[in-house]
């Protein structure tokens, strides 16, 4: 390789970096839109002069959103350059944002339907996010590429709670959503100059659509669900349990989390590595570590530091099979690969829900450790699904 070559191949890199940053703050910003509601649900809630519960029906009407909607507006823009859907889907979000923040008469039926806009348009953001992003790379490192782009969501996952009730007791909750809206601009305007074109899908939706729902992808579409449901079953209970069990309170909990938010994040930068090495065997190897993770922490939940390692391992873990979950599904659908990108996020969605609703009852039935124990019993499940995955091929190596 000339000089010229060595100095034109660094400067692309630099350039796919820099896209990847891009794509990185868009999935931070869209990270945030959802979690900060959580840090702020008690003010939401004396605002609209509405319950905590129904206030918490605003997290449960964004995932509605990414589950339904992100899937049939990615096949609704599978045509158009990726990064009209990018610019396109984030001014979207954003508008829907803003728009409780700004229009105070907004009433709580209103608030939930935005709710489910920002979350649809947050479906179609992060499946073109991912997209782009393994569009600008050699496909030695679209494992990698999908990490990048999952990062932001997972460092918002970190950083969302917190810094949203922080900011939320200074400018309120309304000048919160202003904030991660001017954020997201900043996004916006990152994309514009940075995001190059990637030309849409061409050919028939039903063939596409055909491909994305196949068998074999609806098999690890499953074992998503089933991750996320172990996963949630347990972390949706868990300041209860560290109360309860483990004997831990007040700002300690926050602590407890925050390990748990920072291991998510490093999980997810690295899993992009073991994603390109063998997605289908992270898979078996990670769904597994969930699981016996999940028993350890039932079996030592009385003692804090352990407590406070199994939840670090758990979350870097949980973040690295991500990448892992999506190469899979997005290779095994083939001539689908476009539409497929949207269904990863549902179906995580889909077992987040489920997985909460099962911790639910089993706590209501039993004690707050029964969630844990709910969450080994689905975690042995998806191993045995996640045992067959790797049998499943593409469609162009099945023909």
């Amino acid at each position: 390789m000339t000089a010229i070559d060595t100095e034109t191949a660094n400067a692309g890199s630099v350039h796919v970096r820099r896209v990847l940053a891009a794509l990185f703050t868009a999935t931070f910003v869209l990270g945030c839109t959802e979690m900060l509601v959580v840090g702020l649900l008690s003010r939401i809630a004396d605002d609209l002069q509405v319950t905590i519960p129904a206030a918490g029906g605003l997290v449960t009407a964004y995932a509605l959103g990414v589950a339904l909607g992100g899937p049939l507006l990615t096949v609704a823009t599978i045509r158009w350059d990726r990064r009209r859907v990018l610019l396109g889907g984030m001014g979207a979000a954003l508008l829907a944002v803003l728009a409780p923040a700004v229009v105070p008469a907004m009433g709580y039926p209103a608030f939930v339907a935005v709710r489910v806009l920002t979350g649809a348009s947050a479906g179609l953001v992060i499946a073109a996010a991912f997209a782009m992003g393994t569009a600008i790379v050699e496909p030695a490192r679209r494992g990698r590429a999908i990490s990048a782009v999952f990062s932001g969501i997972a460092v918002s996952g970190a950083l969302g709670v917190p810094l949203g009730t922080l900011v939320g007791q200074s400018l309120g909750w309304r000048g919160t959503f202003v904030a991660v809206a001017l954020l997201g601009g900043v996004a916006v305007v990152a994309l514009a100059l940075l995001a190059p074109p990637v030309p849409g899908t061409a050919g028939g939706t039903g063939d596409q659509v055909r491909h994305a729902l196949a068998p074999r992808v609806l098999a690890v579409l499953a074992l998503h669900v089933l991750v996320f449901a172990a996963l949630y079953a347990a972390m949706t209970y868990i300041v209860p349990f560290l109360e309860g069990v483990t004997g831990v309170s007040g700002q300690l909990v926050s602590v407890f989390l925050l390990v748990y938010g920072v291991a998510n994040a490093a999980g997810s930068l690295v899993g992009g590595r073991f994603a390109d090495r063998d997605a289908a065997r992270t898979l078996v190897a990670g769904t597994a570590g969930i699981a016996v993770a999940l028993l350890v922490l039932h079996l030592v939940g009385a003692v804090p530091v352990l407590v406070a390692g199994v939840l670090l391992v758990l979350g870097m873990v949980a973040a690295s099979m991500v990448a892992s979950l999506q190469y899979r599904v997005v290779d095994l659908a083939g001539p689908g690969g476009a539409v497929a990108q949207s269904l990863p996020a549902s179906a995580a969605n889909l077992g987040v829900a489920a997985g909460s609703l099962a911790g639910g009852v089993a706590i209501d039935a039993l004690s707050v450790s029964a969630a844990v124990l709910t969450g080994v019993a689905v975690g042995v499940g998806a191993v045995a699904v996640a045992w067959a995955t790797p049998r499943l091929r593409p469609a162009a190596a099945l023909s």
